[in-house]
């Protein structure tokens, strides 16, 4: 269970470093969701993987890690979710406000450009409409 914990952390990094260097805002986006994701499964996994373990005190059973769930890497985790998904709303509107403005998504705001002829690529506005 350690090797596909560790293994799925590693891939959600990854993933989420690759995304992150990408030119698109949005791919930006989601590589800071999958680092936060791959954060969050890391400070779980501090709490060691432990079956069939009681996450609650019982009477008469003395209160040591070895015979219980340890709280503090999941409310550490549940605080990282909270705080993440804060961030991401926050880093949209951005997202949003700077397409807006600049009229691009990249992350350094040009604007996309043909391979042939290196000028701005305009989509359907650049093209003349033919009426028959």
């Amino acid at each position: 269970m350690e090797a596909v914990l560790a293994i799925a952390i590693g891939v959600l990094t990854g993933s989420g470093v690759y995304l992150l260097l990408r030119p698109r805002t949005f791919q930006v986006l989601m590589g800071l969701t999958l680092l936060s994701y791959a954060a969050n499964l890391f400070i779980f996994s501090m709490g060691r993987l432990k079956l069939n373990g009681d996450p609650v005190l019982h009477p008469g059973v003395t209160a040591t890690l070895a015979n219980t769930a340890d709280p503090m890497p999941q409310s550490l985790a549940l605080t990282a979710i909270v705080i993440g998904f804060a961030m991401t709303a926050l880093f949209l509107v951005v997202l949003l406000a700077s397409r807006g403005l600049s009229g691009a998504d990249h992350v350094d705001g040009a604007r996309d450009t043909d391979d042939e002829s290196g000028q701005p690529d305009t989509g359907d506005a650049g093209k003349q409409r033919r009426t028959p």
